[in-house]
């Protein structure tokens, strides 16, 4: 039988530029949020709280593309109909959202834009496993890694580029975005549509019929990967119990205690996921045909995922519990610690934020640069150890910026943060796409969200209160406790084996 050919460097290319679009409006999201947020007037410890938009509507959105993409067929294509439309409602909200004239106009438009984004970038992951033969899958996700850095870079540092080079109004009346912003948001929105357009455009996808008969030759070792023990119908209960009663607890503490109320949405979390464990549960009982139901196949899977996949969740939870600490804190912690001021109006406060999107752009040009060499950093020591540490060199970049009081210094901290996000945005989807049943790579790819997403809500519910008791509200050590979850996640890492990857890695990547 067949295998899937192989791909030229520019074919690759075309097959992940659209990625290129999707990190320009997460960058600016990133990068330029929370700053709206507080000059729409959001205290600090209601920003985790508004920005609780992005973890819940990848929660929700990323399994249910995944699923609906593995069973999509149109003239498009399979995946190329979500890029496109998710392009679309993003760049609506790209233009709407720094003209927002309240701070509920601002979140909920949040809650649109990451939902959007989230539409075009889950189907990306599995359209690399779709389209690449096993040996050429490292190829891709490197691929994308660069293009990730290369649109973060341009777009995190685009506010300080239009004010310092072109003159664009960087402070405004307060209540009001200023110029540099606005515009950048503009452009990120036409550069977003326009990079997934080409991807549609130049990538051809592979039929129904071809992809099965591609898949049958291509026996990828998930196939024999040992999955849970545990029959479909046990896997959906497995634990239900144990979630409510735990959900229940919480509730109940937050409310005995009188906590902060952003952990009840943690308590909801763990609440309504039991629930749909037991809903799910139900349905598999009483429908002719459950496989086909959408919930019953996404709680299922879900529960029998492959042991590797397991173990890699962990790993993706402290890192992400990381990760977003940083993007809600680095432009608070720096203004008020390396800048000397709080207040969104403030000149000065102004120019720390731009510099925060300087330091992103730092970091995310590390990652594109090294996103060139990891290929050849994991074949001589394999993925588990390049991917530890790459963690290791995240948490020393955190850890330093309670040590550094220059702003400019700061500098060689993204260095630091670009290693981990490069490794980060291949290294385990590398790992994971050899793991997976080939006919299931869409809806094990969003379940693989669920731990990027999950420690995001972790992280927007509880965040602010950890701030408030142990650190007097003070934003830097947000900072701290990311670099204490990198390490954890570093940690975790050495528990996958490494003979679970027997693809061998190109070292020319692009």
């Amino acid at each position: 039988m067949q295998k899937k050919p192989s791909y030229s460097f520019w074919q690759i290319w075309n097959m992940c530029f659209g990625f290129l679009g999707i990190q320009f409006g997460f960058a600016l999201q990133n990068a330029n949020v929370s700053r709206i947020f507080q000059t729409l007037g959001a205290s600090m410890e209601a920003i985790p709280l508004l920005w609780i938009a992005a973890p819940v509507t990848g929660l929700l959105v990323q399994p249910i593309i995944g699923y609906f993409s593995d069973h999509t067929w149109t003239r498009m294509g399979r995946r190329r109909p979500y890029f496109f439309w998710g392009a679309v409602f993003s760049t609506l909200a790209l233009l709407v959202m720094p003209n927002s004239p309240a701070l509920w106009v601002a979140a909920i438009t949040l809650w649109i834009l990451d939902a959007s984004i989230n539409v075009s970038m889950e189907p990306f992951r599995a359209f690399v496993g779709d389209m690449l033969s096993p040996e050429q899958r490292a190829r891709g996700y490197a691929m994308q890694s660069f293009f990730i850095g290369v649109g973060a870079v341009v777009a995190s540092a685009l506010p300080w580029l239009l004010s310092n080079i072109f003159g664009v109004a960087n402070e405004a009346p307060e209540g009001v975005v200023p110029d540099s912003v606005v515009f950048s948001f503009y452009i990120g929105g036409v550069v977003f549509l326009l990079a997934i357009l080409w991807t549609v455009w130049r990538t051809k996808e592979y039929t129904p019929e071809q992809l099965k008969a591609y898949e049958a030759a291509e026996k990828v070792n998930a196939t024999s990967e040992q999955l849970s023990s545990l029959t479909p119908a046990a896997s959906l209960s497995e634990n239900a119990a144990l979630w409510l009663a735990g959900g229940i607890l919480l509730l109940l503490l937050v409310w005995w205690r009188e906590l902060d109320q952003q952990l009840y949405i943690l308590g909801s979390a763990c609440v309504l996921f039991a629930l749909l464990k037991y809903f799910a549960h139900f349905l598999s009982r009483v429908e002719t045909n459950p496989s086909k139901n959408m919930l019953v196949a996404i709680m299922t899977d879900m529960s029998m995922m492959p042991a590797t996949m397991r173990k890699l969740a962990w790993v993706q939870f402290f890192t992400w519990f990381a990760l977003f600490s940083m993007w809600i804190y680095t432009t608070p912690a720096v203004t008020a610690n390396h800048f000397g001021s709080s207040d969104p109006a403030s000149a000065i406060y102004n120019q720390g934020a731009n510099w925060v999107g300087i330091l992103f752009a730092t970091y995310n040009g590390v990652a594109a640069l090294l996103a060139l060499l990891l290929p050849v950093l994991a074949k001589r020591i394999g993925y588990v150890m390049t991917h530890t540490l790459c963690l290791f060199a995240g948490a020393l970049g955190l850890l330093s910026f309670l040590l550094i009081d220059d702003p400019d210094w700061l500098l060689l901290s993204m260095v630091g943060i670009g290693i981990s996000w490069a490794s980060i945005l291949s290294m385990p989807y590398a790992i994971l796409s050899n793991a997976l049943p080939a006919e299931k790579m869409g809806i094990y790819m969003g379940i693989f969200n669920f731990f990027i997403v999950i420690p995001q809500l972790l992280a927007a519910s509880v965040l602010g209160s950890l701030l408030h008791w142990f650190f007097n509200s003070e934003p830097i050590y947000a900072l701290l406790l990311g670099a204490v979850s990198f390490i954890l996640s570093a940690v975790l890492m050495v528990r996958i084996r490494q003979h679970v990857m027997p693809v061998k890695i190109q070292s020319s990547v692009v």
